[in-house]
């Protein structure tokens, strides 16, 4: 009542221009909050090493309807009972009242698109950030810089907390838009979030999060700018991005390491087959990135080289 009506954002035509990735100089590992957490990859992380090649992808499933041209969709790598790590979860998130999330008990379910179960999320979400962890979906409540915690048992929302300056709804998306300022991510040694501030100029800022209470634990300011890159995701402690969603040959193009505070570039090969790549995360106990690239739900297979 009274507000102006925010512009929808409506997925169809799509005009995102692909952003050139720029470097900005923003001083590599500017600590923010110090913690007595360990170096990042101590606890639980045998077979760690650096990501080395990425595989071409495997289809697993595909959306027929146009919500869902961009979307989420996960595995949990510690399931809690009495879901598995068969157990497939997925949005599809083109709309702005997204709040179904979609069950599989396995994956010929998921190819067939027949859910076990919906859930509905007690408030939208937004963007393809989201994650499954322990049991909870980690998404970004729509038009907030909150990251919140949804009990897939209890099905209710467990924990909400703000992300202190973090840009949302538009500020600091990656270079294909659709809102994806808050991005989640779990690796080896837990659960993150990968967004921007206005203190960092647009910069990645990754921050580790308890699973719990969803704190802060420590926060790492990295080199390179958020809407400069296609997507990231996090494999042992160490931040990796993509370089477009829409080129067929794209690549891993950088990689800020948080045990040692150093960013550097890479170039190794991805494949972006259906070219429009949306979501990707890594899923620590299957040892695959998980991505949405235009309807399709891939998997990618990686090789980490010894530590």
């Amino acid at each position: 009542p009274g507000l102006a009506a925010a512009p929808r954002w409506d997925p169809q035509p799509l005009t995102y221009q692909e952003l050139q990735s720029e470097r900005t100089e923003v001083p590599a590992a500017r600590l923010l909050e110090e913690t007595v957490l360990g170096r990042p990859g101590s606890e639980d992380s045998a077979g760690c090493g650096e990501l080395v090649w990425v595989g071409e992808p495997v289809v697993f499933g595909r959306a027929d309807s146009i919500a869902g041209k961009y979307g989420v969709w996960m595995k949990d790598p510690e399931p809690v009972p009495p879901f598995t790590r068969e157990t497939t979860w997925r949005v599809d998130a083109v709309g702005t009242e997204v709040r179904q999330l979609f069950q599989y008990e396995a994956d010929d379910q998921l190819a067939q698109g027949y859910p076990a179960k919906v859930h509905i999320l007690p408030q939208p979400l937004e963007s393809t950030g989201a994650v499954v962890y322990r049991g909870g979906l980690f998404f970004q409540p729509r038009r907030s810089r909150a990251v919140a915690r949804y009990d897939l048992r209890g099905e209710t929302v467990t924990a909400e907390r703000e992300i202190p300056g973090a840009g949302y709804h538009g500020q600091y998306p990656y270079s294909w838009g659709g809102y994806t300022d808050i991005d989640l991510a779990v690796d080896e040694t837990g659960l993150w979030v990968i967004y921007s501030t206005e203190k960092a100029r647009g910069a990645i800022v990754l921050s580790k999060l308890d699973p719990e209470t969803l704190e802060i634990r420590r926060t790492w300011e990295t080199n390179i700018r958020k809407r400069g890159v296609a997507n990231s995701f996090v494999i042992c402690g160490t931040l990796y991005t993509v370089s477009s969603y829409s080129a067929p040959n794209a690549t891993i193009n950088f990689a800020y390491d948080t045990a040692t505070g150093a960013g550097r570039a890479l170039s190794i090969p991805f494949e972006n087959r259906f070219r429009y790549l949306s979501m990707v995360d890594y899923n620590p106990t299957e040892r695959q990135l998980f991505a949405w690239d235009s309807f399709n739900m891939v998997t990618y297979p990686i090789r980490l080289s010894r530590p």
